[in-house]
């Protein structure tokens, strides 16, 4: 009986550190992208650095914002690990502060590759309004 559970422990940790890394490295990724300026109006940024709590509000500008359907998947997943730091951080802000302030700051790059993908949407859009505009001219 032991063996079994013993394997689906090792299994959730494995398939855990893989959708961290996956995580992490689609965040980094959108870490290399800079803010258009008109993203930047729209959301209200004003600097690079984004309170993690910006997160949220970002997303639901996503749900407006119509796109290509190629990072559905990737904020959906961003949107998992935002919520698994939030866990990590409320349990660990007691004992190990270190751990805390990096799962915030994590958490604040989530943010802004929430603002990256809003950024490539309304590049989008306005991309399909042209092709429209042009095709009807």
């Amino acid at each position: 009986m032991i063996i079994p559970v013993l394997i689906c422990v090792i299994s959730f940790a494995l398939l855990l550190q893989f959708f961290v890394s996956y995580c992490r490295s689609v965040i980094a990724a959108g870490r290399k992208s800079e803010l258009s300026p008109q993203v930047r109006e729209i959301a209200g940024i004003r600097d690079d650095k984004l309170d993690e709590k910006e997160f949220v509000r970002l997303v639901q500008l996503l749900r407006l914002c119509p796109g290509s359907g190629e990072d559905g998947g990737e904020i959906r997943a961003v949107g998992v690990y935002y919520s698994l730091l939030y866990a990590i951080r409320g349990f660990f802000r007691p004992m190990l502060p270190r751990i805390a302030r990096w799962a915030q700051a994590e958490r604040e790059s989530c943010s802004y590759f929430a603002a990256v993908v809003l950024d490539r949407r309304i590049t989008y859009s306005r991309e399909l309004l042209a092709q429209h505009m042009s095709g009807h001219v």
